[in-house]
């Protein structure tokens, strides 16, 4: 089957003759539609708190649990903030090519009654919200325990607004890349491959923790990170799931799929430390699932079930080895591996789509290309387009941004002394545990 543009992302309301575009007026507003994105929305906002900040927050040492927990929140309540001012406009507005148009700005012209395809555009505004809370709170991981709360909070807002916002209009508000034909169901390029790249360019920036390689740097609490990694698994549905913008047989599909790529990205990551560390890890197992989870992301709502197997398998196993080399192999310090999990996991993931989309492959059989597109090659050169375009931009910007930022604030990194002391002590005056 063919796919419509309905069904390139969760830009969903461009267009096509069963979604009008935001803020226009559709025929009448579907119950079923509207009470499944509501749960999606909670679920997606679940995701980062909790799930997230207790993924992150046992990961750390001890002395910087509250700081990651406090970079989660805060990062929440600025960019609700910042969507609300600005960001949906510039994302999802009537624009060019590369950026909206401020007609929405402050969501104006979005009233109790008026709809996008057959949902409140009210609704479509804050499930899209949650993706854009999301996106930089990820980041959070690669600068954990050594960055200035108010460096982040400033680095954090201006990404979302320089990196985050254009790169969602490109794929999902009508831009250059939608218009192209790239499949990015729920996130790929826009969410993975720009927190994974912001990622690695922050931690490059910033420079490693001290004493790492050298010193070990164990989680504090795994009890708190698989709660937290349980609480990503359950979100993620709304994430991939609600991206179909209906409660319909591609929403059903979703789920199914992305559960089947977490699964089979646990179990191969797991296979992979038992072979090589002879035990397998508690820490592997939930990070393959984060990486199957990523990786099915993009392509949620055009693969099927045998697709998603091998998406999982592939994550769980090329994850794997991109941590190992970046830890171990290039000695960076992306302290909670947020680009060898989430960058990679989005690049092939967005590349993966561009194969398992194929109506011809058998059991491995996906939904069809996007409109135009007639072969795997085709389909495959535009997401290889997409992912170097996301990547090259977000690299460049999120590099001028941490460097800005590190003249505003006297430098981005604490001093070598508040590090070792930790920073909930130092930067909030708080620890999180009263031992």
């Amino acid at each position: 089957m063919k796919l419509t543009k309905k069904l390139v992302g969760t830009g969903a309301a461009i267009a096509s003759a069963m979604m009008v575009a935001p803020g226009a007026m559709a025929e009448g507003l579907d119950g079923a539609n509207t009470a499944w994105i509501l749960t999606a929305t909670a679920l997606v906002l679940f995701m980062t708190l909790p799930g997230l900040s207790l993924f992150y927050g046992g990961l750390v040492r001890s002395k910087n649990v509250l700081s990651v927990l406090m970079q989660c929140f805060a990062i929440a309540c600025v960019a609700s903030l910042l969507w609300l001012i600005a960001g949906y406009s510039l994302a999802f507005s009537e624009g060019n090519d590369f950026i909206g148009g401020l007609s929405n700005a402050f969501f104006a012209n979005v009233g109790r009654d008026t709809l996008s395809g057959d949902i409140p555009e009210s609704l479509f505004g804050i499930f899209q919200m949650t993706f854009a809370i999301i996106t930089p709170a990820l980041i959070v991981g690669a600068f954990a325990e050594r960055m200035k709360f108010s460096s982040m909070l400033l680095f954090s807002a201006f990404w979302l607004l320089a990196v985050y916002v254009p790169v969602c209009h490109w794929v999902w508000g009508g831009g250059w890349l939608g218009q192209m034909g790239l499949l990015d169901f729920a996130g790929g390029t826009v969410v993975h491959v720009t927190c994974g790249v912001g990622a690695l360019v922050a931690a490059l920036v910033i420079g490693n923790r001290n004493g790492f390689p050298t010193t070990a740097m164990p989680p504090h609490n795994m009890t708190m990170t698989v709660m937290g990694a349980g609480m990503l698994w359950v979100g993620w549905f709304g994430f991939n799931a609600g991206s179909a913008l209906a409660a319909n047989g591609d929403a059903a599909m979703a789920m199914l799929v992305t559960h089947i790529s977490a699964a089979a990205g646990s179990l191969s990551w797991m296979a992979m430390e038992w072979i090589k560390f002879r035990k397998p890890s508690v820490l592997g197992i939930v990070t393959g699932m984060v990486a199957g989870l990523g990786t099915i992301t993009p392509c949620s709502g055009f693969v099927g079930p045998a697709g998603a197997l091998v998406i999982g398998l592939s994550a769980g196993i090329i994850c794997f080895f991109a941590t190992q080399i970046i830890k171990r192999k290039l000695q960076i310090d992306d302290s909670l591996d947020v680009f060898p999990v989430h960058g990679v996991g989005g690049i092939i993931g967005t590349l993966f789509a561009g194969i398992f989309a194929s109506t011809e492959l058998g059991i491995f059989s996906g939904y069809g290309f996007a409109d135009g597109i007639n072969s795997i090659g085709e389909q495959f050169t535009v997401q290889a387009i997409g992912v170097g375009a996301t990547l090259v931009y977000t690299a460049v910007v999120t590099y001028v941004l941490l460097k800005l930022v590190g003249v505003m604030t006297g430098g981005i990194r604490v001093s070598k002394e508040d590090e070792t002391a930790g920073l909930d002590i130092v930067l909030h005056e708080e620890s999180g545990y009263k031992l």
